[in-house]
């Protein structure tokens, strides 16, 4: 297994470049890359043969960076990320400071913040957020554990980092819709 700052060195000197990496989450593994840059956004939508319009999970390390790409957050979504007890993505509306190609065509963005060392750790070095979408082909099964993810995706990446690559991932996250005018939709339990 890799030293995690090396790792997270190697992932941030890829994903500074416009490249995409393949990396565990707190969930499942993701493939990932800046979410201010569109190209390298539109680099995974091809990785995953999906279609534009179905929007990515960000991830982010805290809320200095949640109010870098919201300017409204509810109060009741800070209530949310206190007592979820598993990781918990949250749709929110009218984000900013991203790229667009990671906004959903409703003006929403689902994000997460993740305490999980590798990510934080990266996004604080980059002090930005990261795509997070599940490392299959669009419609494929989600993998549950590294040795499950096909080759087109390990050999898409441009950097596959050398941490977890033995752990079996939990279910992925709950996904609830909140928006500003305080509407509640539980996505996925």
């Amino acid at each position: 297994m890799g030293d995690i700052n090396q790792e997270v060195h190697n992932a941030f000197e890829v994903i500074r470049e416009g490249g995409i990496i393949l990396y565990p989450t707190d969930t499942v593994w993701g493939i990932g890359c800046d979410a201010t840059n569109a190209a390298a956004v539109a680099k995974i939508y091809a990785l995953k043969k999906r279609i534009e319009t179905h929007s990515m999970i960000v991830l982010m390390n805290g809320e200095k960076m949640m109010y870098n790409v919201f300017k409204e957050i509810p109060e009741t979504a800070w209530q949310i990320i206190d007592l979820s007890e598993k990781p918990t993505t949250l749709i929110l509306d009218n984000p900013r400071n991203v790229a667009e190609n990671v906004i959903g065509l409703d003006k929403t963005l689902g994000v997460r913040i993740v305490k999980e060392p590798f990510c934080f750790k990266l996004m604080e070095r980059m002090k930005k957020p990261i795509v997070s979408t599940s490392a299959n082909i669009s419609g494929e099964p989600t993998p549950k554990s590294f040795k499950e993810i096909t080759a087109d995706i390990v050999n898409g990446v441009d950097y596959v980092v050398n941490l977890q690559r033995d752990k079996v991932a939990g279910t992925p996250s709950t996904i609830i819709k909140l928006t500003n005018d305080l509407q509640v939709k539980i996505i996925r339990k």
